[in-house]
């Protein structure tokens, strides 16, 4: 007995000294894993232009520290009953809550309820990765348990309401009532701080913005716990839960004109250099970007007026992009009139591009395919494909039409024949190269009939193939990103590849700028050159309704689409007219940023410039008359008005009793002469005008008979 009773109280000593020599090493290793410089939450990382000047520092204003008395009690309590029911219990690491999880992840065969406490997201947030270890964990229990020893609970909460995150920009609290409610955190009621409560876990699914739905239910579910745990009778319970969400969001900030393009910043850092939005916020890092703030604040100001854009009420929407022509670095980027941080970025949202599609649909892989030139004439007519029957806009039909004037005039029936020629495969072909991937397999994308559609980034970034030389590489809004040693941690290394030949790309900017000058985008004005097309999708429901009205464009070093619409188009939205609003804007964004203001296109090294169009004109009257030469020759000279256009060639055909012939041509002048005639002939004779581009005839005057003799 007295053995057995020795052996308990050396068991009972040995664990009582193992754990003392346990807690010993957790106090010890905490000394060495807690870096308090952590705790430090205003490191912001700043975003600079190309040429390092500084224009700001990332959302450093939606984080403002708060202290913890100035939280309402019952706030406070919200997050405790929903993160932490014991956080004034347990020393960092709750052992019954982490029982009760592992005993109903074990019931459900998988991970259904987390045991962490307060003290360890603390601790994982501030000091750690999201690795899934065993020894993360550890080094998680050791912080936490040394927090615990250093700092007051009430600290510790306060350090976590500062830090956590809130969906939409905004860290810590403070700023997430501002964001929210706007207001202080001070003036939160018990349904506000339940509803912030509810965030953290998942901000984007809890988001009162994007899903009000989710984030009440949440929010009830916070209002019971926090019965349950008698922080508030049932009675606030169920009066409480009863209250709908009401948000006051509060969009004033230092530079909202900055808002779609920081958000971009973020995507891009997050997707294509595995940086997360926390990261970026605390990493002290330098983000370099192509952003050009004249141009930037134009595009943001001109939005907010309403009478650019024709809708049926004040709230039609919008989205504009523009790149570099030569880098495919956004400049500018607006994501809508009234975009919000983490909002619906309508640059990345899908559209019907209409007759902008043309240029990268139909006409380039036609000329780059060698099928036709810009002066190849396309027929014009209303054609049957199948139950397909494309119509003019205009309902105008002339027959057979240049590619020229088909693009110039948006002519829809010449561009689905020419896709019909081209061949569907072949076009999707090329789109594919410039960064457009569709599934449609009908002749209705010659018109951007699509059934998925495109969005304005990817429209910018096909039409700067014509302005490349017909190269193509993705768009990019950083530059590099270096940290705070001033490393190169992420740098854009574009992939270049060869599309269309120069000449190509050439002969279509010559012919989108004749867009511009003389066709469907001569809208609005703009002190210098500019080639595009413009784009109109109808809304069949009302008879002269627009859904989505749209420009691309560029100048010699910008490339740029405008998009507007509605998010959703019904018969009491929609736009009562169509691109010519789109071009103006364009063109008015540029202005006001006094941007490529009287700067030319300049023609490439190696590259033929394109003629522009002759337009060959009837002849009014053509005199024939026989003439006497020296040594006696009779001649015969014809006399007509030349056109002004040099270039226009006239030919001369002998009507005789047996044919009619091709006797002479002259080019630019409005005489020939006939030597050695025989009067006696009943010949006659005509002449008409003749384009050497399209190798078009025009109409001759009828054939004449020579007048009388005339001496010379």
């Amino acid at each position: 007995m007295k053995k057995k009773l020795l052996l308990s109280g050396l068991t009972l000593l040995l664990t009582v000294i193992c754990a003392f020599l346990g807690y010993l090493f957790i106090i010890f290793m905490g000394n060495y894993v807690l870096d308090e410089e952590k705790l430090v939450m205003d490191t912001a990382s700043k975003l600079t232009d190309i040429d390092g000047n500084e224009i700001t520092k990332l959302y450093i204003e939606n984080r403002e520290l708060v202290d913890i008395s100035e939280i309402p009690d019952y706030v406070q309590q919200a997050f405790i009953s929903v993160e932490d029911q014991r956080f004034y219990e347990h020393y960092g690491i709750d052992v019954q809550a982490i029982g009760r999880a592992l005993y109903k992840d074990i019931l459900a065969g998988g991970k259904v309820e987390g045991g962490s406490t307060i003290t360890q997201q603390l601790a994982k947030n501030i000091f750690l990765t999201n690795d899934k270890t065993l020894l993360r964990k550890t080094k998680e229990a050791i912080i936490a348990i040394n927090l615990e020893k250093r700092y007051s609970k009430s600290k510790l909460l306060e350090m976590y309401l500062n830090q956590v995150y809130f969906g939409h920009g905004a860290y810590g609290i403070k700023s997430a009532a501002k964001l929210y409610f706007n207001k202080d955190v001070s003036e939160l009621t018990l349904e506000e701080g339940a509803l912030l409560a509810g965030i953290p876990k998942a901000p984007s699914n809890y988001s009162p913005i994007a899903n009000v739905d989710k984030s009440k239910d949440r929010r009830n579910v916070i209002l019971s716990l926090m019965g349950d745990q008698k922080y508030i009778t049932y009675e606030e319970v169920v009066r409480t839960q009863g209250k709908t969400v009401k948000l006051q969001v509060n969009k004033k900030q230092e530079s909202p004109w900055l808002t779609t393009y920081i958000d971009m910043v973020f995507d891009e850092a997050k997707e294509k250099y595995a940086l997360s939005n926390e990261e970026l916020l605390r990493g002290g890092y330098t983000i370099t970007v192509p952003l050009q703030v004249n141009i930037q604040k134009s595009a943001y100001e001109l939005f907010q007026k309403k009478e650019y854009f024709p809708g049926t009420d004040a709230f039609a929407q919008g989205a504009f992009i523009l790149l570099d022509n030569k880098t495919g670095g956004v400049i500018a980027a607006i994501g809508g009139r009234d975009y919000v941080p983490k909002g619906l970025n309508r640059l990345n949202v899908t559209r019907q591009p209409g007759s902008t599609f043309k240029p990268i649909a139909v006409y380039a892989p036609s000329i780059e395919t060698k099928l036709f030139h810009p002066y190849s004439m396309l027929k014009d007519e209303r054609l049957k494909y199948g139950d397909y029957e494309p119509e003019n806009y205009d309902n105008q039909y002339a027959g057979k039409v240049s590619m020229f004037d088909a693009i110039v005039s948006s002519k829809n029936a010449a561009a689905v024949w020419t896709l019909s020629e081209l061949g569907i495969g072949k076009s999707k072909e090329y789109l594919n190269e410039v960064g457009i991937s569709i599934k449609d397999e009908g002749l209705a994308i010659a018109l951007g009939g699509l059934s998925e559609g495109v969005t304005p980034i990817q429209m910018a970034n096909a039409y700067r193939t014509f302005t490349s030389s017909g190269n193509f590489s993705e768009h990019h809004i950083i530059q590099k990103i270096t940290n705070r040693e001033g490393k190169i941690i992420a740098e854009n290394l574009p992939d270049v590849k060869q599309v269309y030949s120069p000449q190509t790309a050439w002969d279509m900017t010559r012919m989108l700028q004749h867009v511009v000058s003389d066709g469907t985008a001569k809208n609005g004005v703009f002190q210098g050159e500019i080639a595009g097309k413009t784009g109109t999708t109808s809304y069949s429901a009302i008879e002269g309704a627009a859904k989505d009205a749209w420009f691309v464009g560029f100048t010699e070093n910008v490339v740029g689409a405008l998009w507007m619409g509605y998010d959703k188009t019904d018969q009491n939205h929609y736009l009562k007219n169509g691109s010519s609003y789109a071009t103006k804007l364009f063109k008015d964004i540029l202005t006001e940023a006094k941007w490529d203001q009287n700067v030319a296109f300049k023609v490439p090294e190696g590259v033929n410039d394109l003629d522009s169009p002759i337009r060959i004109k009837d002849i009014e009257q053509v005199d024939a008359r026989y003439t006497f030469k020296p040594l006696g020759l009779i001649t015969l000279t014809l006399e007509w008005e030349a056109q002004r256009d040099e270039r226009v060639e006239y030919r001369i055909y002998e009507q005789t009793e047996k044919e009619q012939k091709l006797v002479g041509k002259v080019t630019g002048e409005g005489v020939f002469e006939i030597p050695y005639v025989n009067v006696f002939s009943n010949s006659t004779y005509k002449v008409a005008p003749y384009n050497v581009q399209t190798h078009e005839e025009g109409e001759p005057k009828q054939f004449i008979k020579p007048s009388l003799f005339t001496s010379n």
